[in-house]
């Protein structure tokens, strides 16, 4: 077991696993995927957000390219429901409705769905890995109900609290890994964890089986 997992299992032990940034301004803040790599903690995460989607209707997760489809592919396996991928614009091989959003970092980008893609009135949930200005969120807001979908929820590591956030969480079922009043939300917030001051990349590594 990872010694980090011995801690209270309602600190959602995992999130210390996440890494900082280290390659500068233009890239996000953290990096998460290291809890993906990890097989008690990936479970770990999966666990808490299901418990906490137990209350949300949807008939399909949506996860916002690229590192959304991760964990929108697993939570939709653990849902029992079909996985769409929302894609940057240019990828996909068939028609689709694209729209224009700003992304963490202020720039400009498209992003694009499949066109159609569902049945006017399906309950949409959108998983994304990180959700901070909220940008690319928006983006595929408006791709879902361009195609006459509901959006049942948004789903999320963790949801950075900001003026457009907020209107999400007023406005739609949202959950995430860090929960609100939690430490990790004002940490996350201030975009400095303080497991960043003793980070261990060795800590994520899977145990490898041998025969």
């Amino acid at each position: 077991m990872n010694e980090l997992s011995k801690g209270p299992r309602d600190d959602r032990w995992y999130l210390n696993l996440m890494a900082p940034n280290t390659k500068g301004d233009k890239f996000a803040w953290l990096d998460p995927t290291s809890i993906y790599i990890n097989a008690e903690a990936f479970t770990d995460l999966l666990d808490d957000l299901q418990a906490d989607l137990s209350d949300v209707e949807c008939d399909v997760v949506a996860g916002l390219d690229a590192m959304g489809f991760v964990l929108g592919a697993a939570l939709a396996t653990r849902l029992g429901v079909g996985f769409l991928p929302i894609r940057k614009a240019g990828k996909l091989c068939v028609d689709t409705d694209i729209v224009s959003f700003g992304n963490y970092s202020g720039r400009i980008q498209e992003m694009e769905m499949r066109l159609p893609a569902f049945a006017p009135g399906t309950r949409v949930l959108l998983a994304d890995q990180w959700v901070e200005t909220g940008g690319t969120m928006d983006g595929a807001v408006r791709l879902v109900e361009q195609q006459q979908g509901v959006i049942a929820g948004m789903a999320a590591i963790a949801i950075e609290e900001n003026e457009r956030t907020n209107t999400y969480r007023k406005t739609y079922p949202c959950v995430s890994a860090v929960a609100q009043g939690s430490r990790w939300q004002t940490e996350c917030n201030a975009q400095k964890l303080s497991s960043f001051d003793n980070y261990d990349s060795a800590a994520c590594f899977p145990q490898t089986r041998r025969s």
